[in-house]
């Protein structure tokens, strides 16, 4: 990003304003200093980017002011300027702290690179500085899967990945969403640039604001400094709207302009700040329902849904499980140190017939769980696994629970009807509510069950729970 404030350090009062007019053409906020205390002045009053010392100074030495700004835990870039150049002089600068070292006279093209060059060198402390507070994120990890659906979704992800377009990735909690995020940014011509994620679930809605934009010093109590947001941290590069969904209304309007225009204002400040990032946004919500129900800016949800992605739950694609399974345990036998090298053919049974409801996450954790709990077994068996006698046998309880439902019914023989309906109802229960997962279980349209549904709730043999016509994620 480029630098706001600098300051001109020198006695010089004809290089002080040729160096102050030149910047300010440029844009750039100048403050003038003659000696050291009006520099330090300055420098206790406000946050300054970049510092233009001469050398020589009326009340001391130019090297001061570096000692002095190495004490501080937000400080300023230095250039130092003299007129009467050494290699003693060159040496001791640079080991003081200096960032460069001009030599006068020089041109105001040599100063350009110069700061260009800090500007640069900037950015990238921002960025190392963000990422060494993060957790290792899981990069390197492949999207797996042969069946249709992944084959599909890793065909729009290469598509999508060369262009500049904006995306925005739907799915159930534990699909891979950021999976698939970090795998456009790697593929995209910005995948030399920074890729900054925010869980916007995460942050405190009151300071949502802050993260994204940045704040000026004294823009709220405890804005001790100036702090740049995640946005000015991915300019350049690439920046995921993790939970996209969460935000308040009116941290939606400013993302809005974001997304237009390609700039903001910091929290607390007026100058409108320019940058270049690609945004990709994650959801676990079906954001079209929260626009409906006017929880979610329509306009934004436009904005964001230029490119969508859909990864569907690990039920709808169960065929993958033994390529996930055995890719997992590869990769927690080598992190925990063990000899599990295979799955049993009724563990792979059990995990082919679970309904996975935290889908691929929940998987990793169960087979995680499983490699520690082997001991010094080399197979993965059921026992292993940690699941429960209910959650291993779905099929079973399932088809249990029917039966003795059916002979509620009636104690002779029972109608076909209220067999479809009984199985009906067990599916839409098992699924929780959620038509479209039901009508795929049970091989019918989404019309025609909600045909039946109307019917059984005419006939009065419909429960409340599913009395409520709602729409569903992908009706």
């Amino acid at each position: 990003m480029p630098f706001e404030k600098i300051i001109v350090l020198d006695d010089d009062i004809i290089l002080r304003k040729n160096l102050e007019s030149q910047l300010r053409l440029r844009r750039y906020d100048v403050a003038p200093a003659a000696t050291l205390g009006q520099a330090q002045e300055l420098l206790g009053k406000d946050t300054f980017d970049l510092v233009l010392a001469d050398v020589k100074l009326p009340d001391g030495d130019g090297t001061e002011l570096l000692k002095q700004l190495q004490l501080r835990p937000q400080r300023p870039l230095v250039v130092m300027m003299t007129g009467f150049a050494t290699v003693e002089s060159a040496v001791e600068c640079i080991r003081a702290g200096a960032f460069d070292y001009l030599i006068k006279p020089f041109s105001f093209q040599q100063l350009e690179v110069i700061i260009k060059k800090a500007e640069e060198f900037a950015q990238l402390v921002k960025v190392n500085k963000y990422f060494s507070q993060e957790e290792l994120a899981d990069d390197g990890y492949e999207i797996l899967g042969q069946s249709k659906q992944m084959e599909a979704v890793r065909d729009l992800i290469r598509r999508v990945a060369r262009t500049q377009a904006t995306v925005l990735i739907q799915g159930e909690s534990g699909t891979g969403k950021e999976l698939v995020a970090r795998a456009i940014y790697r593929q995209s011509p910005r995948a030399d640039a920074p890729f900054i994620r925010v869980n916007c679930a995460a942050i405190p809605e009151n300071l949502i604001e802050s993260e994204f934009f940045g704040h000026e010093k004294g823009a709220f109590t405890g804005a001790i400094s100036k702090r740049e947001g995640r946005f000015e941290l991915a300019h350049g590069g690439t920046i995921l709207l993790d939970e996209i969904s969460e935000i308040s209304q009116a941290v939606q309007a400013k993302l809005l302009r974001v997304l237009q225009e390609r700039e903001f204002e910091r929290v607390g400040g007026s100058r409108t700040i320019s940058v270049d990032v690609r945004v990709i946004a994650t959801t676990n919500r079906n954001l079209e329902q929260c626009v409906e129900r006017k929880e979610f800016r329509q306009d934004l949800f436009f904005r964001l849904n230029v490119v969508p992605i859909y990864l569907p739950p690990l039920r709808e694609h169960i065929e993958d499980v033994p390529l996930l399974a055995r890719s997992f345990l590869k990769r927690f036998s080598r992190k925990h140190g063990a000899n599990v090298s295979d799955i049993s053919p009724e563990c792979m049974s059990v995990l082919c017939n679970h309904s996975w409801p935290g889908n691929v996450r929940e998987l990793q954790n169960v087979i995680e769980r499983g490699v520690i709990l082997c001991g010094d077994e080399t197979v993965l068996k059921p026992e292993h696994l940690g699941l429960s006698l209910r959650q291993m046998e779905p099929s079973v309880t399932q088809t249990s629970a029917s039966v003795n439902e059916i002979a509620k019914l009636d104690d002779k023989l029972v109608k076909l009807s209220d067999v479809e309906r009984v199985h009906i109802l067990n599916v839409l229960q098992k699924c929780k509510g959620n038509r479209t997962h039901a009508a795929r279980l049970l091989d019918i349209s989404i019309r025609t069950l909600r045909n039946k549904l109307n019917e059984y709730k005419k006939q009065g043999m419909l429960s409340e729970c599913f009395a409520n016509d709602t729409p569903d994620l992908e009706e």
